[in-house]
């Protein structure tokens, strides 16, 4: 793809939106190249399973019933 200076400027959202999807983005300022945009990190995707913070808290104690840990973290601190 190839943009001028001004767009550029007027639709910078949707020339980066390009370049996340893996495009490459040519930028010319009075007919001649002066710059290529491209994506800094290739998408990778990964299952759930497998992110870092998957199960971290795998191991609390007081996690262990989730409806009541978010019973008692919804509760109001003071009664009325």
């Amino acid at each position: 793809m190839v943009v001028t200076a001004k767009q550029l400027r007027l639709k910078t959202s949707q020339v980066l939106k390009r370049v996340q999807q893996g495009g490459t983005v040519t930028v010319t300022l009075r007919g001649k190249p002066v710059a290529k945009l491209t994506a800094l990190q290739e998408k990778k995707s990964m299952p759930a399973a497998e992110h870092p913070a998957f199960g971290m808290w795998a191991d609390r104690e007081d996690m262990k019933d989730v409806d009541a840990w978010l019973r008692n973290l919804r509760k109001p601190r003071y009664s009325r």
